[in-house]
């Protein structure tokens, strides 16, 4: 069958001459496309020629989905056309998006509607508006009664015809529910004197605005109905042939609520309900220019819970999270509602007062803070004992800036770590003095490797019972240009939290590694000999470490067994099961694997059993103390007794007195180092020593 003979079928079936489709005929602003069961057009008004770019005589007898549907929309078009014809499903209204003939994309406010002709034949009927001239309102503005009637009997929206003085000529309701009263009380009625006083006046507001812009304006309210808060958005513009205001009115509590839902997930911490980093900076901006324009002070608390982690490490993350909700909850029963509390990330977070008139203001706060903190906390039936640190900054005092103000309460906050935890720190000019020399010092490390400004000292290490060399512990030094000798103790830090302490980490091993070539070619040193290297915790989340010691054990021809790792706790606290794979491979290539500075940690004991360790080395502060008091000694012997039981070797730091090298003989101790033997001294020192020794 022909194109020309389908159409030619469809018209038969298909009256001409009603008065529906001579009023769509009427207005090309709206595109009416009819189609019958199978979907084919039916009819096709002017409305549809310029919306869509097809004549009529194209269109008719075409289907649907080959005209105007994108290629991903097809399929479900056919299934709800296929339902409403079968099932009664009926198509919502929706805004979608069909394509012209040429290809371009148009967005379109689509209604439907469903007719049996006089043959029993079901047609349906899409109504389409062009978003952008619905949004001018050129369109709805010409709608005579019974097209309004035709079209928006599937739109969901509720529909308002008015006077200029607010009196309502019409509405149109699908949902006699969703009406704030009965219908009866519409028609005739002003809207001002229906809705309640606080909404009224909103709808006084922008149908004025309406009117004087000759425009469409938009506004949202809400109203309390027996079902609960309702959301609504309510667009109104001025019908100028008539003197007329149509306003439609959608519920949008749905969309309401999701939006609240985004918003508080994007401004609020998901644990603590707390406002989040993002939402307590932002009020801190506030807070200072209130502050400012106030002439008021205002104070910035940083807090940090101390020794969180070792609750995660110990008792496992959901502790941790139920102790952070705990810290939460104390924090706001310790505050105004004034005062905004928010946390910044882990265990950090930040507490913003106003009205801080002096000094002392800010100090009754934060012993009150550390009060709310001296009850301990009961987390899955047991007791712990947790105590906050607590750094303090004054606007304007301590800076203007929220990044100012942060940074400062920050460095005192760490400044009341360093007092000993568990109490609060003012900032002051001094730690100002702290932050530009790590300032510098962040600066200067990069690039200082390139400048070959890092040196390795050696301190060599003793066997007790035989008096000899038998290896040495390689220790990183900085000179720099600008700051001189820089000690470790404060440039490591930086480099772990910046990242350099990778490349650094490479450095020692790379120059240890070379000095133990140069000790084996020379021949009075002709005896086993190891160097000891310290790895940082970023070391061990770098994937390629292993790789890279067994590449340079390769290329320096050591064997792996005159290379050891020392490796403190804080690497270990992750648990996490790579760290173990990294140190079982380690050791399965024969390098020596040590724990340093055991008894200063949290579990060390529950680490020899875990992780497989060559090499134990008892912390300097413990060998300084066996002299002098009954515990250190007796703490320094069960470390001995212990990791020999466990087949480890035993290391004394901080040797400094013939009297501590004789105790830890009598306790059998196997190796030492320190300043009675020597200080750490460079390379070709430690060679030239070992030489003397042995001669």
């Amino acid at each position: 069958m022909t194109a020309n003979s389908i159409v030619n079928q469809l018209s038969k079936q298909f009256v001409t001459n009603d008065s529906l489709h001579q009023l769509f005929e009427s207005v090309n602003s709206i595109s009416v496309q009819g189609y019958d069961d199978q979907r084919r057009v039916v009819y096709w008004n002017k409305g549809s020629e310029l919306l869509y770019g097809y004549k009529q005589e194209e269109a008719l007898g075409k289907k649907l989905e080959e005209l105007i549907v994108p290629a991903p929309m097809r399929d479900m078009v056919i299934e709800a056309h296929t339902k409403w014809i079968n099932e009664g499903v009926a198509i919502p209204a929706a805004e979608i998006l069909l394509k012209h003939k040429n290809g371009t994309d148009i967005y379109v406010y689509s209604s439907h509607a469903m007719f049996e002709n006089e043959f029993k034949n079901k047609q349906m009927y899409c109504i389409d508006i062009n978003l952008s001239d619905v949004k001018k309102a050129q369109a709805i503005a010409t709608f005579k009664e019974q097209m309004l009637k035709t079209i928006f009997e599937a739109i969901p929206d509720l529909l308002f015809l008015m006077d200029y003085n607010g009196i309502i000529i019409d509405y149109h309701a699908n949902n006699q529910d969703a009406l704030y009263v009965s219908p009866d009380q519409f028609v005739g009625n002003n809207m001002l004197d229906i809705l309640p006083k606080s909404v009224a006046k909103k709808f006084e507001v922008y149908i004025e605005k309406a009117i004087e812009q000759d425009e469409i304006v938009t506004f949202k309210y809400e109203l309390s109905v027996p079902q609960g808060q309702v959301y609504f958005e309510a667009r109104i513009n001025k019908v100028l042939k008539y003197d007329q205001i149509m306003i439609i009115i959608r519920d949008i509590t749905e969309q309401h609520q999701s939006e609240q839902l985004i918003r508080k997930q994007a401004y609020f911490d998901s644990l603590t309900q707390l406002p989040n980093r993002l939402l307590a900076l932002d009020r801190l901006s506030q807070l200072t220019v209130e502050a400012t324009r106030n002439y008021e002070k205002a104070a910035v608390f940083f807090l940090d819970l101390d020794d969180f982690k070792k609750i995660n490490d110990s008792l496992g993350h959901e502790a941790g999270d139920k102790v952070l909700i705990e810290t939460a909850n104390r924090l706001q029963r310790a505050l105004r509602k004034a005062d905004t509390i928010g946390r910044l990330g882990g265990d950090e977070f930040i507490i913003l007062s106003k009205g801080i008139s002096t000094q002392q203001n800010a100090v009754g706060i934060a012993e009150k803070l550390l009060q709310n903190f001296r009850e301990p906390f009961t987390i899955e039936g047991r007791e712990l004992m947790l105590t906050i640190s607590i750094g303090v900054a004054i606007f304007p005092d301590n800076g203007k800036s929220v990044s100012d103000l942060l940074r400062n309460a920050d460095t005192a906050m760490y400044q009341a770590k360093a007092l000993g935890r568990n109490t609060y720190s003012f900032f002051t000019n001094q730690m100002n003095t702290v932050i530009q020399r790590r300032l510098t010092i962040e600066e200067q490390m990069r690039g200082a490797l390139q400048r070959n400004e890092f040196i390795l000292y050696y301190q060599p290490q003793f066997d007790v019972k035989k008096n000899e060399i038998i290896g040495a512990e390689a220790l990183l030094r900085w000179l720099n240009p600008v700051l001189g000798s820089v000690a470790p103790d404060e440039f490591i830090p930086i480099a772990e939290k910046t990242g350099v302490i990778i490349s650094i980490g490479e450095f020692v091993i790379k120059e240890s590694l070379s000095l133990l070539k140069r000790w084996k070619n020379v021949e009075q040193l002709n005896r086993n000999f190891s160097i000891a290297v310290n790895l940082s915790p970023s070391q061990f989340k770098d994937l390629s470490l292993f790789n890279f010691i067994k590449t340079s054990l390769s290329n320096a021809n050591i064997e792996p067994q005159s290379l050891e790792l020392e490796i403190t706790e804080g690497v270990l606290m992750s648990g996490e099961s790579s760290i173990t794979d990294t140190l079982n491979d380690i050791t399965n290539l024969g390098v020596i694997l040590s724990m340093d500075d055991f008894g200063t940690g949290y579990s060390s004991l529950s680490y020899l059993r875990k992780y497989p360790f060559n090499v134990l080395k008892i912390d300097r502060g413990f060998i300084n103390g066996i002299t002098k008091n009954n515990e250190d000694y007796s703490l320094v012997e069960a470390t001995i007794a212990m990791s020999h039981g466990l087949g480890l070797k035993v290391v004394a730091e901080g040797v400094e007195t013939k009297e501590q090298l004789t105790i830890l003989k009598e306790l059998g101790c196997d190796l030492a180092q320190g300043y009675y033997f020597s200080k750490p001294i460079p390379a070709q020192d430690l060679i030239d020593f070992s030489i003397r020794f042995y001669s």
